[in-house]
């Protein structure tokens, strides 16, 4: 019976059972994408990484790795926070050397670094353009939004964090959207100490609600960058688990910075 290792790791968070949980599997080799499928479904998390070392070059260089991300449904483009658990992974299980880890990806190249406990994800910026507004986006959130906005997913912009704290979806109405997910997010409270929160909902992915999503930040940090004239931006999403993020606008590439934890250590075998 083969076996593989499964580590579960918070990330977006400095302490267990808060940020967002993913798993790493480290493989030698790619498993058939059905049976890593369901080897995520299995997880029920709301992504699994596959890592797999990519093969030296010509000259005998590191060329980094190859990064795959199923949620317990599909498979995805982009994935912050199982990229930030990947790069933890390598470094505190694995032997990787904490300088800059990068990642090979549907999305291109994804270069991790480290910054003492901090690692900072390089990741594409994906500006939202303004958009038509869904019935059943309107209907599935259940509040008039100051303003819509597309990318990969869509965006709702509220008048306060209040409100986004206060939504209860409609997941079967939001399941009926035409988009991977929905962010919906607002500016922070004076006191909180944050620029700009926000929540996330995927349920066509199934993801009901997603507790930190490290990609919709790409979408997030540009829009937030131009709205209050900041290239630093200090993040906080308010699902239940709640996250923190560092992010920095960077033109056509966004710096999304966190922390994170191992929960568990372990195998699965199939």
């Amino acid at each position: 019976m083969p076996t593989i290792p499964v580590i579960i790791v918070d990330a977006f968070t400095r302490h267990p059972f808060g940020g967002n949980p993913a798993a790493v599997c480290p493989l030698e080799a790619w498993l058939p994408d059905a049976q890593m499928q369901a080897i995520a479904a299995e997880h029920n998390l709301a992504e699994t990484a596959f890592v797999v070392r990519e093969p030296a070059g010509l000259n005998g260089e590191d060329r980094g790795w190859r990064i795959r991300w199923f949620t317990p449904r599909v498979e995805v483009d982009l994935c912050g926070h199982a990229t930030l658990a990947a790069a933890h992974v390598l470094t505190r299980h694995l032997g990787e050397p904490e300088t800059t880890i990068v990642f090979h990806s549907r999305s291109g190249p994804l270069p991790v670094r480290f910054a003492g406990d901090t690692l900072v994800l390089d990741f594409p910026a994906r500006p939202a353009a303004r958009c038509e507004v869904p019935a059943a986006l309107r209907e599935g959130l259940g509040v008039n939004p100051l303003e819509v906005l597309k990318s990969r997913d869509f965006l709702v912009v509220l008048e306060s964090e209040d409100e986004v704290r206060a939504l209860a979806p409609d997941f079967a109405q939001l399941a009926r959207v035409d988009c991977l997910g929905v962010i919906v997010t607002a500016p922070g409270r004076r006191e909180g100490g944050f620029d700009f929160v926000s929540r996330f909902f995927a349920p066509r992915a199934g993801i009901d609600e997603d507790p930190v999503t490290g990609s919709a930040h790409c979408t997030l940090t540009p829009y937030w960058a131009a709205r209050l004239k900041k290239k630093e931006l200090h993040a906080r999403q308010v699902s239940r688990r709640g996250g923190e993020l560092f992010c920095t606008n960077a033109g056509d590439r966004v710096f999304i910075a966190g922390h994170a934890v191992t929960y568990l250590t372990g195998t699965a075998s199939f």
